[in-house]
């Protein structure tokens, strides 16, 4: 990333820039077009060696930002800061990953306050929307009060750190499964701390810590020995007492309820460094999302009181733009975009020509800056046929001009560096208190219709093909099944079969004592009223019984030989049933199918224009597939999944694959409705290339379809 980084840090105003991040001093708008934004935000973490926090008005674009910063940042650390999913005065539950992911972020800035927090080894970059920097949080005081470092050998009573951890958030459960989660057993204690990967679980001997361990919660295995861990709330707001009950309210307490437990006003600005930088992605665009989400807010608070679901002194949960202005008086801060950009200003990043897929004039554009001494580089999800290109019909072995570098990746957008830039004039008061300016209509303008030497080219597949960088997708983090997943679905009455005892019925979880120990046990009913207590941690060996016609089963008897004879009587049938099986797939392992080649340049640019990022379940599967069709035996797989799943994409790949080989493919699809959106997608997506799709449906008529039938025959299709 040096490559493209060390030209912007070597910008004249670039050491202005940094004087106003290390000392508050005013400065205008950078005016910066939206493709040069992080790259910049890159240059001055990496001299700037602070946290930067950086602005914009929504949440998708929150997203975007934070998924492209991986390509300029690969090694920092970076949080998105999430906004809540319900409105302001909407009393809903917080979803669980946005609840993780902005403690996470509000963990990682406290670390500069604690007096014991281990700062990152690199400072975080936190990208935050409008509304989520709105919302307000737990007072940083009152985080920092609440964090505990627990080390080995300290004196602790487990009475008081289960009180605590009530009082902070943690949800008490049997099994930890989840960030937010503690249990106890003994003297054991399982926790998971939120801005930890995974849980970790506390040995006391007596009342003294004796070991501090990490552990997988899906198999209970120890991971890595600890000497500390720092447990911070779990949660954005703090109980008075575990036991604690809100006045004139039977509902527990939430982030809904964080104005009433919290009096003083508190957001993510608070928890920032003083040296930290705030960057703003457009101010103007900023303030007018802020006092619409506020209007929208007063509207619905309008609406509670008058259905008397919100009390008329509820305090105000988020901060105005006012009051955001105040928090960022005095701090450095800095404006991206054009807002508050001075008439004078003329940004140093340029537009690029667009090439719209033809590659051709792409590839001479390429040498002809090549031929100039310009740095170019090229950032493709193309990359590897794009190189090829270039090696095919620019290779030059005796050029003294250096070649474009091409990089495997996707961005929203690239840009021209010149290598003299303009030095901007400095501007009065702070980035916030400017007054707003219109920007400019579109992009800057494209200056590099002259020739010009040694300046840097960043160029993606926005120019090169008019594509958009593919949106990104939260990813949901898998949760360890419970060890009551094994009879979670349960009921009582359901029929079940014990693997040693035959069928019986499913009477309900009860609990037993033994040896003074109580415990938990499923009770099974069979004939004669004769009771089974199987123990919940051998749950495994009892399954729901499925009969053949939904009928109710023979109830079997405990005791006796009667199971263990049809138990004999169904493993003879099984291996009789097996056999076949074997016979069908030895047969099926023995026959010849057709083997497709490895991909082909044209199927890499058609996955490349898919406008999703591909779930790891796709990805994994499209392999598979793949792998399937590369094979000698024919195909024999069955994909599964619910609608929207992306089921579709992996077929239309699929069949690309094998039209690319000159073969035909047939798509067979239950209704007519589904037949015209399956022509749409595949006729849309294999635009570009020289395949022909046709659709049989009674959307076609009579003449269309002997024509379609005809050109099939003739291999047209």
């Amino acid at each position: 990333m040096n490559k493209l980084l060390d030209p912007i840090r070597d910008l004249p105003f670039f050491t202005d820039i940094l004087d106003v991040a290390r000392t508050a001093k005013p400065y205008p708008g950078l005016g910066l077009p939206r493709a040069a934004r992080l790259p910049t935000l890159a240059a001055l973490h990496k001299e700037l060696g602070e946290p930067i926090l950086l602005l914009t008005d929504r949440a998708d674009r929150a997203l975007e930002f934070a998924d492209e910063l991986s390509f300029w940042l690969p090694d920092a650390p970076r949080y998105l800061f999430p906004e809540p999913n319900p409105l302001f005065y909407e009393d809903a539950a917080w979803g669980a990953t946005s609840r993780r992911e902005r403690i996470q972020a509000l963990t990682a800035l406290a670390s500069y306050h604690l007096p014991f927090g281990k700062k990152p080894a690199a400072p975080p970059v936190i990208i935050a929307s409008a509304r989520a920097l709105m919302t307000r949080t737990l007072p940083r005081r009152d985080f920092l009060k609440a964090s505990k470092r627990l080390k080995v050998g300290n004196q602790l009573l487990i009475t008081q750190l289960l009180e605590k951890w009530v009082c902070i958030g943690y949800e008490p459960v049997n099994t930890v499964l989840e960030p937010g989660q503690f249990s106890h057993r003994g003297g054991l204690l399982d926790i998971w701390v939120p801005s930890e990967p995974f849980p970790v679980r506390l040995d006391f001997f007596g009342d003294e810590l004796d070991t501090v361990k990490s552990f997988d919660p899906a198999s209970q295995r120890t991971l890595q020995n600890l000497d500390q861990i720092l447990v911070t709330p779990a949660r954005e707001f703090l109980l008075p007492t575990p036991d604690y009950q809100l006045p004139n309210s039977d509902s527990q307490a939430s982030e809904f309820h964080i104005p009433l437990l919290h009096e003083f006003p508190a957001s993510l600005l608070d928890y920032l460094p003083s040296k930290a930088l705030v960057l703003i992605d457009d101010i103007g665009i900023t303030e007018s999302t802020v006092n619409e989400i506020e209007e929208q807010a007063l509207h619905l608070r309008r609406e509670s009181i008058a259905e008397e679901t919100l009390a008329e002194d509820f305090p105000i949960p988020y901060l105005t733009w006012s009051e955001l202005q105040d928090s960022l008086h005095g701090r450095p801060s800095l404006e991206l975009g054009y807002s508050t950009a001075m008439a004078e200003v003329v940004s140093d990043f340029e537009a690029l020509p667009r090439f719209s897929g033809r590659l051709k004039p792409f590839m001479d554009f390429v040498a002809e800056q090549a031929a100039l001494d310009n740095k170019v580089v090229i950032v493709s999800r193309q990359c590897e046929r794009l190189e090829e290109l270039w090696h095919e019909s620019h290779a030059y072995e005796d050029a003294e001009y250096r070649s474009p570098e091409f990089i495997s990746a996707s961005l929203s957008g690239g840009w021209r560096l010149s290598p003299h830039p303009s030095l901007p004039p400095k501007g009065e008061g702070t980035g916030l208190a400017h007054e707003t300016h219109s920007p400019p209509s579109g992009e800057m303008p494209d200056r590099a219709e002259g020739a010009s030497r040694n300046a840097t080219y960043l160029i993606s597949d926005s120019e090169i093909f008019g594509w958009e960088r593919p949106r990104p997708r939260r990813r949901q983090r898998k949760a360890a099944d419970a060890p009551e997943a094994a009879y979670a679905d349960l009921s009582p009455g359901d029929w079940v079969v014990h693997i040693d005892h035959g069928i019986g019925k499913y009477t309900g979880l009860v609990q037993r004592t033994l040896e003074g120990n109580e415990r938990e046990f499923l009770r099974i009913e069979y004939k004669d009223s004769d009771l089974l207590f199987v123990p919940v941690h051998q749950a495994d060996r009892l399954t729901k019984y499925i009969g053949p016609d939904g009928g109710t089963p023979s109830i079997s008897r405990l005791g006796g030989d009667s199971w263990n004879q049809t138990k004999s009587r169904v493993r003879a049938a099984v291996a009789e049933v097996a056999e076949d099986l074997l016979d069908l797939y030895a047969r099926r392992k023995t026959a010849q199918g057709y083997a497709f080649q490895s991909d082909t340049p044209w199927q890499r640019e058609l996955e490349a224009s898919f406008p999703y990022i591909e779930t790891d379940d796709q990805l994994r599967v499209i392999e598979e597939v793949k792998r399937d069709m590369e094979a000698q035996r024919p195909m024999d797989r069955l994909l599964c999944g619910d609608v929207g799943y992306g089921k579709t994409e992996i077929a239309l790949r699929a069949a690309f694959k094998a039209v690319m080989e000159g073969r035909q493919v047939a798509i067979l699809v239950p209704t007519t409705v589904l037949a015209q959106q399956h022509f749409e997608t595949f006729h849309r997506r294999l635009a570009a290339f020289p395949v022909k799709v046709e659709m049989l449906s009674r959307f076609r008529t009579e003449r269309q379809q002997s024509q379609i039938l005809r050109d099939l025959a003739m291999g047209g299709v």
